[in-house]
């Protein structure tokens, strides 16, 4: 494809730094801009990580348009940029959540069409409603929620959440941003000739993710157990048996190269991507997972009451997107703790004020 230009905003979170490394590195000769507010506590660690690797770095705010006035022409924008915490706005606070993940995506969608680059959005499992979520049937084991072989909703098997599931009910503010934001790339497509692919990923993890409490949880229960601090099982009894998909962040680099190199094997589609069922795991079995992995064990505490948003199951069936491109996810779940525990002791200095929390 020749010498590529991308751009990858939200370029110093926890995806779209890495994406651009991996990109960077595996490409040499595409340049690859990253733009990013440093809202978020410990992405300012990522500046000299992209700017050493000869990514070009620009402080830039997609809630303000004049940011994107950028002297470049993108081949390819990958838009990493949100506020991804399905609590926010839950208190009534809707100014960030909402101009960064909706307004957001007006202001970059204007710039793609303006430069007819190709779209490539990080969508979220969050658009799919907390109603229907909790709906599914599901079996309780010793360690885990398992789904059961006969659901009562569309778009749901032992596979997992597929596109067909229901979207007509509420689903937090941080999910219906991400949706509206689908709609109008679509809109956008019919009549200004956009091309464009939706990735709604599940939990992503890896390296250089600095981990809270409502976002981010593979890092955080790794960094609990490396400082010995202890964990809390929130809802459902307390008992640490809710579920997610988990999905290293180098085979997502490995999905979008795909999609950046093959763009018209998924312009216009709407893909499920997660770990699936085959990288999977509950709270209980994490924290085992990192005890092992660190060698430290940590007191876990029991929450019973359930916290708005909370789901007791989710997981990502990837059908549609192999069937689409070959791709599947390789790492598993005790791979991923391993590679955060090993980047957490690498830089531990640097991360104990952010993560040691």
């Amino acid at each position: 494809m020749g010498n590529l230009t991308i751009l990858i905003t939200g370029g110093c979170g926890f995806i779209g730094s890495n994406l651009a490394v991996l990109l960077k590195r595996k490409y040499t000769n595409y340049t690859i801009v990253c733009v990013d507010n440093l809202k978020r506590r410990g992405s300012e660690l990522n500046i000299p990580r992209l700017t050493s690797e000869g990514i070009v770095f620009i402080h830039g705010d997609v809630r303000n348009m004049e940011d994107l006035d950028l002297p470049m022409r993108p081949d390819i924008i990958i838009d990493a940029a949100a506020e991804p915490s399905v609590l926010a706005g839950a208190d009534g606070a809707l100014s960030y959540v909402v101009n960064t993940n909706l307004n957001g995506t007006v202001h970059l969608l204007r710039f793609a069409v303006q430069h007819k680059a190709k779209l490539i959005f990080l969508s979220t499992s969050r658009v799919y409603p907390i109603a229907y979520l909790e709906a599914i049937k599901y079996q309780t084991t010793d360690t885990r929620f398992e789904l059961l072989p006969v659901q009562l909703l569309p778009g749901v098997t032992l596979k997992g959440i597929s596109e067909a599931f229901l979207l007509d009910k509420a689903r937090s503010i941080y999910g219906t941003t991400k949706l509206a934001s689908e709609l109008l790339l679509a809109e956008y497509e019919a009549f200004l000739g956009l091309q464009y692919v939706v990735n709604r990923c599940g939990v992503v993890a890896g390296p250089y993710q600095m981990g809270k409490v409502d976002q981010g949880v593979m890092a955080l229960w790794v960094a609990r157990h490396y400082w010995k601090k202890d964990v809390s099982y929130f809802g459902y009894g307390g008992e640490g048996k809710q579920v997610r998909d988990i999905l290293h962040i180098e085979d997502l680099f490995c999905l979008i190269d795909y999609e950046i190199h093959h763009f018209e094997k998924v312009d216009g589609h709407t893909f499920n991507v997660g770990g699936g069922r085959q990288c999977s795991i509950s709270l209980k079995e994490l924290t085992a997972i990192c005890a092992a992995v660190t060698g430290n064990t940590v007191k876990e505490h029991a929450v019973v009451q359930n916290r708005q948003g909370d789901i007791p199951l989710y997981l990502s069936d990837n059908t549609k997107i192999q069937q689409a491109t070959g791709w599947k996810p390789v790492k598993n779940v005790q791979q991923i703790v391993e590679d955060v525990f090993e980047w957490i002791r690498a830089n531990e200095s640097l991360l104990k004020p952010i993560l040691c929390q």
